[in-house]
């Protein structure tokens, strides 16, 4: 917590100085939401960062974005490891737990170090697809394209969902090279360091890949379809978004938003201008979020996977809960229902201050609020007229959608000291 605000604070701080604007300074809470939004790489804005962030505003604005996707912890970690050539014990067990798929010999330092070079390889291959393509296509000078391909290879891959053109990537909505390496950037970045580890070294061998990956991978392919499928068929008369787009760009755009709503946020159709139901689908999709340990944020695909099985299983009437061959850990349970009645409370309770601080709609500020704790970015388009306490709402829900409920509340009420007796059994009546 202390270390996401350290670095909140210093880049909000550089963002609000004459150098970041291209006219008028930014006011510090419009810098700090922004910084925020970026370390927490969610992509909300108060304003038009294309056109009111200088050259070395939106510098600052990508490096904030790459060092919340690396995260604090292997941030810390590389620096430490290359100032010092060590780490302490508890710094090495934190990086060690939230990066679990390595190889049985692997030492912390080449796990640092291949996470570090593994982002850097698949923002390079993006960015220099994208930026071949803007010279090609949009006839961009070299120096523009490898600044716009860099910069939105980097956000892409960080689920950040910021993006250099007033209108986002709507210009984009019927290109199919930048719109797909954009969506393939967004799917890296949201399967989780583990995942992408894993499959870098087992490769295509389904008897070695472990409950994590399995998870990761089916909830992956299934949400992408369903999100596609649910925008197409909502969206896809309404002459506002997709309706007056061909069919093979209508489909592209319906993948495309599927893809966002894992927690990156670009968009390529005007969110504001969906229908209310096709909203409803997208704050499911942003709730379940993408991959753990990696850039997306919601409460993750494996959480909301494990809910499925427990609630299959009981309907069964089964013993225990089994998953792709596995049989789940009876903590993992506990966990899982933590974090989604957490998650829960924290939407319906934020959801409560923005509608006293707003006049906005509820399924405009629903969108909102969620879009906010699983570090999303879609917006219908109400965050820059939000006043001041409702920025605040969503700084604070931002930060607790980055660093997870469970482990918020875990860091505030955690007790080290073991209980040494345990009460009787009993159950209530349920239903």
């Amino acid at each position: 917590m202390i270390g996401y605000l350290v670095l909140i604070t210093i880049g909000a701080t550089l963002l609000a100085l004459p150098i970041s604007s291209t006219g008028e300074p930014i006011s510090f809470i419009d810098a700090f939401f922004t910084s925020t939004s970026a370390v927490c790489v969610t992509g909300l804005a108060v304003f038009d960062i294309s056109t009111v962030l200088s050259d070395f505003g939106k510098v600052v604005l990508m490096s904030l974005i790459q060092l919340g996707g690396l995260g604090i912890m292997v941030v810390s970690g590389f620096v430490a490891i290359a100032i010092f050539r060590r780490l302490s014990t508890g710094g090495a067990d934190l990086i060690s737990s939230e990066f679990r798929a390595q190889p049985a010999d692997a030492t912390l330092k080449s796990t640092i170090l291949r996470i570090v070079r593994m982002v850097l390889f698949i923002e390079v291959i993006g960015a220099l697809i994208m930026s071949t393509w803007f010279s090609i296509a949009y006839d961009y000078d070299v120096l523009k394209s490898l600044w716009m391909g860099t910069f939105h290879a980097v956000s892409s891959f960080n689920n950040a969902g910021f993006a250099l053109y007033s209108d986002n990537m709507m210009g984009f909505v019927s290109d199919p090279v930048i719109s797909l390496t954009v969506c393939a950037l967004v799917i890296l970045g949201g399967l989780g360091f583990p995942v992408i580890m894993e499959l870098r070294r087992v490769g295509w061998a389904p008897r070695r890949w472990t409950m994590n990956f399995n998870i990761v991978m089916f909830m992956t392919l299934v949400l992408l379809v369903a999100g596609t499928v649910f925008i197409a068929v909502l969206e896809w008369s309404n002459p506002e978004t997709l309706g007056l787009l061909d069919p093979g760009s209508k489909i592209l755009a319906a993948f495309f938003q599927s893809v966002q709503t894992r927690t990156a946020g670009f968009n390529s159709v005007d969110i504001g201008a969906m229908n209310p139901e096709t909203w409803l689908g997208i704050d499911a999709l942003m709730f379940i979020g993408a991959g753990p340990a990696g850039t997306a944020g919601g409460i993750k695909v494996t959480t909301f996977a494990v809910l499925a099985f427990i609630v299959w299983t009981e309907l069964k009437g089964d013993s225990a809960v089994n998953i792709f061959g596995k049989r789940l850990s009876r903590s993992v349970h506990r966990q899982a229902i933590t974090i989604a009645l957490l998650a829960v409370a924290y939407i319906a309770f934020s959801t409560i201050l923005m509608q006293l601080t707003t006049n906005e709609t509820t399924d405009r500020v629903i969108l909102e609020v969620i879009s906010a704790f699983g570090t999303v970015g879609l917006s219908t388009g109400i965050t820059a007229n939000l006043p001041d306490p409702a920025l605040i709402n969503l700084i604070l829900l931002m930060i607790i959608g980055r660093l997870g409920p469970l482990a918020l509340s875990t860091a505030l009420v955690l007790s080290d000291r073991p209980k040494l007796y345990e009460f009787p059994k009993e159950r209530p009546i349920l239903g």
